[in-house]
């Protein structure tokens, strides 16, 4: 299988339009266009059913002393684990391609409603959005704090000394739908899809809003 976008080369940085944030010389970050990036893939087995597509982030920091503080840096040897942005399941084996801005256009404070996917051709054929990871991080803000379903984008800590990763994925299945009910996490899905996996590809992008590593 492929998996490409025209927004990014593999391994390229994301543009700004696709992140949740973008730098900001006063205030170290500001809101962005938060747009999902367009996806396309092809080369799946003829005997695939559904499709699954997760978007995570394995560069997260896994402690939150240092992230976001003035005159402090997240060291790079720090360990770092997953952050999911986006779950989209149900996908039906005829559509084999997601326009950009078609889940996601702007930040929408307690986040996007869901499970059940809407907006752009990609809606039409039942598919489901998991709750992406900013669903924990704005827990215990009182603003922002709510359920995120579909994609959210990137937003790295700006004093991070590395450069995140953002991983997409599309796993070929060999069931019609992903047996999970409510509201669920990626963790959960790539857990229920084990054993269901026909083929997969992956697409890279990265980005920071650290300004001693852009560019």
């Amino acid at each position: 299988m492929k998996l490409w976008s025209n927004a990014f080369a593999d391994m390229a940085p994301i543009p700004g339009e696709f992140a949740f944030a973008v730098p900001d010389a006063a205030n170290h970050v500001q809101l962005s266009s938060n747009r999902n990036p367009d996806l396309h893939w092809e080369g799946a087995p003829t005997e695939t059913r559904s499709f699954v597509l997760i978007c995570h982030d394995p560069d997260v920091p896994s402690r939150g002393d240092d992230v976001n503080q003035e005159g402090r840096e997240v060291p790079a040897d720090l360990p770092r684990v997953d952050f999911f942005h986006w779950v989209l399941v149900d996908i039906p084996p005829g559509l084999t391609t997601i326009s950009a801005g078609s889940h996601s256009d702007g930040v929408i404070a307690r986040g996007k409603p869901g499970p059940e996917a809407t907006g752009g051709t990609a809606a039409a054929g039942g598919l489901r959005h998991g709750v992406n990871d900013y669903t924990s991080w704005f827990a215990s803000d009182k603003d922002m704090a709510g359920d995120y379903y579909g994609y959210d984008g990137p937003c790295p800590p700006w004093n991070d000394t590395i450069v995140h990763r953002y991983i997409f994925t599309i796993y070929a299945l060999d069931i019609d739908r992903v047996p999970l009910e409510g509201k669920f996490t990626g963790a959960q899905v790539r857990e229920a899809i084990q054993g269901h996996v026909l083929a997969q590809a992956s697409l890279t992008g990265t980005y920071t809003l650290n300004p001693k590593l852009a560019g």
